[in-house]
This record gives structure tokens, sequence and C-alpha cells, in this order.
């Protein structure tokens, strides 16, 4: 595998606190990596230091073979919170960000942005105006119009009902494969991590929390939501998730 995106050896510290150790992780151009593990183990402290909102205690991180050191276009974020402004249109907030990287087609960027998210019809609404959901997908249309290297999810989807929940988890699929973009996201869901990866990142329990397994997710694309409901393999690799999460958790803690 390429060496797109490279965590080597980075550990976290917080104070006396140890938060992550040991974390080496490769990820490819192109591909879909879910972390995911109980609240507390790290998964948002490591997306955060790929973000480069905070820098690690020891090791590096390597971005297209640059150290990351700092916030940057090469990566978009999408949190949980859509953090839009609420005094500015859909249009606008997604422009906003535009402006910051690009010196030239930025409404032409702008309007790309939303209609590969299906927002063309809502681009003068205010955030107030529109659902959770339409929210989510400005703010991914947002992260997408900077043409990152790397697209960065904390849970994006983490507030939403089940229903909108899973319609964004298709969109993303359709969006991922359109683009080809490079994601690691951040999640609790132990479905949401299958269907959408092509490995699965889980972590130790904290403090110190490290990779305990990596699953591999050889599922063929395009994912069909109701055809993999009904797929043994796909049942499987849910099972191996669950086992790692609560069975092998247990054991590691007792040990």
């Amino acid at each position: 595998m390429d060496k797109y995106l490279s965590v080597e050896a980075v550990g976290m510290s917080f104070g006396a606190s140890e938060i992550l150790t040991g974390i080496d992780l490769t990820i490819g151009k192109g591909e879909f990596v879910t972390l995911i593990g109980h609240s507390g183990c790290g998964k948002s402290t490591l997306l955060n230091l790929v973000a480069g909102l905070i820098k690690p205690t020891r090791g590096a991180i390597l971005l297209a073979g640059k150290h990351v050191d700092g916030p940057g276009p090469d990566r978009g974020v999408v949190f949980q919170n859509h953090s839009l402004l609420p005094w500015l249109t859909c249009f606008q907030n997604v422009h906003l960000a535009v402006e910051r990287v690009f010196k030239d087609r930025l409404r032409e960027r702008t309007h790309a942005a939303l209609e590969l998210v299906g927002l063309s019809h809502a681009e003068q609404k205010y955030p107030h105006q529109i659902s959770g959901g339409m929210k989510q997908r400005v703010g991914i249309a947002r992260a997408l119009a900077i043409e990152p290297k790397v697209l960065l999810l904390d849970e994006p989807f983490g507030a939403l009902d089940a229903l909108t929940r899973a319609t964004l988890q298709d969109e993303l699929m359709r969006i991922v494969g359109q683009t080809g973009a490079t994601v690691l996201m951040v999640t609790h869901d132990v479905d949401e991590a299958v269907l959408l990866s092509d490995r699965v990142v889980m972590m130790s329990n904290g403090p110190s929390a490290r990779i305990g397994e990596v699953l591999e997710v050889p599922l063929p694309r395009p994912r069909e939501r109701l055809r993999l409901a009904h797929d043994p393999r796909f049942m499987d690799l849910r099972a191996a998730v669950l086992e790692f999460l609560y069975a092998k958790q247990a054991k590691l803690r007792a040990a």
C-alpha cells in the first residue's frame, strides 16, 4: 500500500494523562478507513491530530510525503456539529471556504460542491430553514469544495435520526465513489463502519489507547444497503467488530 497518509509511532498526552500510545497507521490514496472504539479511546483525538488541530506529543504524521504540522486546505474536516454560520446562506457558507483556498472560479466551485451533495435547490436558504441532514450535507459540501487530499469525518451523522443517517450514509458512498476521495472517519456505529469502509481500525480502551485490530472489508463496491443486510459476509464482518469491542476488550481489561 502506498503511504498516502501515514501516522508513525504517534503518542498523545495531555499533562500526565496519556491518551494515545504507539499509533501506526497507513492509509492509501482513495481508501475509506473508519476508527471505532468505546468512548474515551482517543478516536477523535487521533482525527484531530491528522487534521492538525493539535500536535502529537511523540511521532509524526505525513500526508503525501509532507509533515502535518497544523491545519491546512489539504484536509477537509466535517464534525458532528455542522458549524454553519447562521447568518450566511448555504451558498455563502460553502463559498467562504472556497475563497480562502482558491483565486478563480469561486462561484463555479461552490455551485459544483452543492450540486455534488444534492443541494442546488437550497443554495439560497439559511441554516435555520433546512433540516439537520441537509445541514450536514452543506458541511460535507464545504469540506469537499476545497478539494482536499483527505476528508476527515468525526461522527458526522451521530446526531441524526436513523432514517436520515442511512440516507446520508448512502449519499456519502455515492460521493466518495464519484470523487475517489480518501476518507478517515470516526464512528461508534458498527453497521456504519462495515458498510462504508475498506478497513475498520478498532481502538483499545484508554488510557494509553492503541490500535487493537484492523479489519479488512473486502465487500465489492458499489454497495447496496438492502442486499448487504442479507449477505453473510457482511454479518460475519459485523460480528468480528462486535467481538473485538465487547469480548476481546473485556479480556484486555481483565488482563
